[in-house]
């Protein structure tokens, strides 16, 4: 099982609110997840990200592989 950390979508149409989910590589988008780490809700000037910083680290240690935009997330958050 290979796990990922990658955005999973919410809200309404036009209206995007996303998490910030550990999941297996094979589930769907929106599917079965690990665990929240986070949210990214991009309705807002500038975007808010708010990330629990002690589960992201334990998870990249864990060998869990962020998504582009996940990485991109991490650092802004940092």
């Amino acid at each position: 099982m290979a796990l990922v950390i990658r955005l999973r979508r919410h809200g309404g149409k036009k209206k995007p609110f996303f998490r910030i989910v550990v999941t297996d590589s094979r589930s769907p988008r929106d599917g079965r997840f690990v665990d929240q780490i986070g949210t990214y809700d991009p309705a807002f000037d500038p975007p808010r990200v708010t990330l629990k910083k002690e589960e992201t680290e334990r998870w990249l240690k864990a060998g869990a592989r962020p998504s582009e935009t996940v990485r991109k997330l991490i650092k802004q958050a940092s």
